[in-house]
Order: structure tokens, then sequence, then C-alpha cells
């Protein structure tokens, strides 16, 4: 797991640490003895670590609930408030966030509520519940708001699971389509040149002239098997420009980049369409592996019978010489009479700018 991942796991516990400031400020300007102050601070040491522990693992796909860490904290949070005094309740503010993220529904509730009636004690036995009455509300307001983010969070991860499952199941359909194809193309083809090569294998002692006559409707049997089956494979794996953008969007934000891109993606000549969707998948590789962007940005207009297709990213800009991926892209719109250019963006970042005209001249259609 990456250092991103991770802070931004923590960082759903992070603001909740402005309320130990009061325990802080307590712990040094209250006169305690040395002993009870450095067991204190470590305690509140220890009490932070466990919280943010068992937030990280709250908020991270595929961890086990951190049962272990909230046992922790509840004990501590209990422990320090109950001894220390009201400066130290709103620890039961974190002890309420950790049981609104680790526990299950069943049991979040009467354990908020058992961690809110500790803090009402605590604020009630220094007579201060009238000045503080908020600590004990800011429990169950702070879980309210916790049990919300976590079910959020919970159907964000599943519908992520869901775009990736129709994702491999469009891949699966498309097998199956391609072999379906493959066997409607090569089937008929393929078994009138097994008849025709048996018959001429019969034939060519007898009557040598028909049996060339059958080899030669072998021969262009096979000849037109092999065309076809060609046209199919370009078929297949030409990717237009809409599928690439959505290909690249599902990329992009998997790494936590935002793509913004037209929708939907005016209709364009094959050809034309079909190199734009290179441009595309090569503009978000170089976004992924080289940029360090957060948002990618593709812009597509359509003027005086030319594409111009732009990808601006607001990443770390051009770094040395251009790589293979670009110079197969020049090659590419060449072949239809295109151009590629790359530089900075206006505000930083990379830029890739692709002009293809709309017309392709024939002998450049299915150019590599």
């Amino acid at each position: 797991m990456d250092v991103r991942s991770r802070f931004h796991q923590l960082a759903w516990g992070l603001p909740w640490l402005l309320f130990q400031l009061f325990p802080l400020a307590d712990l040094v300007s209250e006169p305690r003895p040395v002993g009870v102050r450095i067991v204190a601070g470590v305690g509140l040491v220890v009490f932070t670590v466990a919280y943010l522990v068992a937030f990280a693992r709250a908020f991270a796909r595929g961890c086990a609930p951190a049962y272990r860490e909230l046992a922790l904290v509840a004990v501590l949070g209990v422990g320090l408030a109950v001894s220390l005094g009201t400066a130290w309740a709103g620890l039961m503010i974190y002890v309420s966030a950790a049981i609104a993220v680790t526990l299950p529904e069943r049991w979040v509730w009467p354990a908020v509520l058992a961690a809110t009636a500790v803090c009402t004690g605590v604020v009630a036995a220094d007579d201060l519940l009238g000045d503080v009455f908020i600590l004990p509300v800011m429990c169950v307001l702070t879980a309210f708001a916790l049990r919300g983010t976590r079910y959020l969070v919970s159907v964000n991860a599943e519908l992520l699971e869901a775009r990736d499952e129709l994702a491999r199941s469009a891949v699966a359909e498309e097998r199956l389509r391609f072999a379906r194809d493959l066997h409607d193309l090569l089937g008929h083809s393929l078994s009138l040149i097994a008849l025709k090569s048996e018959l001429a294998g019969r034939l060519a002692e007898r009557d040598p002239a028909r049996a060339r006559a059958e080899m030669t409707d072998v021969e262009t049997a096979a000849r037109r098997a092999l065309a076809e089956v060609r046209e199919a494979v370009s078929g297949y794996r030409q990717v237009g420009c809409a599928l690439a953008l959505a290909e690249a969007r599902a990329a992009l934000s998997a790494a936590g980049m935002t793509l913004r891109a037209p929708s939907p993606v005016p209709e364009l000549p094959d050809p034309v369409d079909a190199v734009l969707g290179w441009v595309v998948r090569e503009a978000a590789t170089n976004a992924l592996r080289h940029s360090g962007a957060r948002t990618v940005t593709v812009e597509l207009r359509l003027t005086d019978g030319q594409t111009e297709l732009t990808v601006t990213d607001d990443g770390r800009g051009p770094g040395g010489a251009p790589g293979a991926g670009l110079a197969g892209l020049e090659e590419r719109l060449a072949g239809v009479g295109g151009r590629l250019a790359t530089g900075s963006g206006p505000g930083g970042g990379f830029r890739l700018t692709a002009r293809v005209p709309l017309t392709v001249p024939a002998d450049r259609v299915g150019a590599p």
C-alpha cells in the first residue's frame, strides 16, 4: 500500500485530533505530580495511536475490524477521563468515533450511549454539566456523522466492485463475440478447404487436371479466409475514442486522478476514431506513469475538416526526451495524415495535441 493511500485512510481520523488541545493544556497547566503527568502523557500518546490505527483499518478495503485497538481506545479513554476530570472528558468523543467506524450496526448505539454516559458523568462530577454540555452531545453527533461516512464509503466500494465486474463481463462478452465471429468466418471456409483437398487427393492420379482445379479452389478459399480473419482481427483491435476515454477514466480514477472529458464524443470516421483512441490511451498511460497529476483534461474540437484532440495534465510537465510510446504515436498519426505536438501546458504540466484530417486518403486507411 502506497503512502498516499495510507494518508487518505488516516485523514478520516485526523480532524478530530483538535479536541486533544484540552487534555494537552490541562496536562501542562494543572499542578500534578510528575509521575501522573508522565503516565497521562504516555496514555494519551498510546490512545491517539490506537485511535488512528482503528480509523486506518476501518476505511481500508479488505482489513479486519480493529477490535483490539478499539478496546485499547475505550479503556484508556475511560480511564483518563474518569481519573483526570472534565478537560479529558473530550476523549470520549474519540471513543464514540472509533466505535462508530469499527463495531457492527447492532452494537454501535449501545456502545456510543455508554461512552456518552461516561462523558456526562465526568462533567457532572465536576459540576460543569451546564457549561460544557456540548461534550456529551458531540459524542452522539460524531457517531452519527461517522456512521454516515462509513456507509458512504462502503457503498462507494461496492460501486467500484460492481464497475470492475461489469468491465470483466464486457471483456468476457467481447471474447465470446470474437470467438463466434471466427467460428462463423472459418467454419465454412475450412470445411470447404478440407473437402476439396480430400477430393483433389483422390483425383490426383486418375484426373490430374480436375485435381489441379480443385487445388486452385482450395488456394482461393484459403486466401479468402485469411482476408476475412485479418479484417475481423483489425476491427477487433480497434479501440475508438469513446471507449478509450472510458478505459482512461477507470484507470485514472483508480490512481486517484480525475479525468475531464467531452461527453458524448462526436461521431468520427473510423480511421480517425481509431487513431484518436490510441492517442487517449498513450496520454493516459503517460499521466499514470510519469506525471504525478491530479487532473487530466481532454478537449476535442472539429474545425475546418480537421479533428484536434488535446490532453493536458497538471503534473510535473515534460521530462527528458520523448519515449517510445510517443514515437509510435507519431507514426500512427502520420499514417493517417495527422501530426503530434507535445510540450508544457498553459499552467504547467504536460500537454499533448493530435491533429488529424477528417478525410483520410484511401491509401492510408488501415495504416498502423
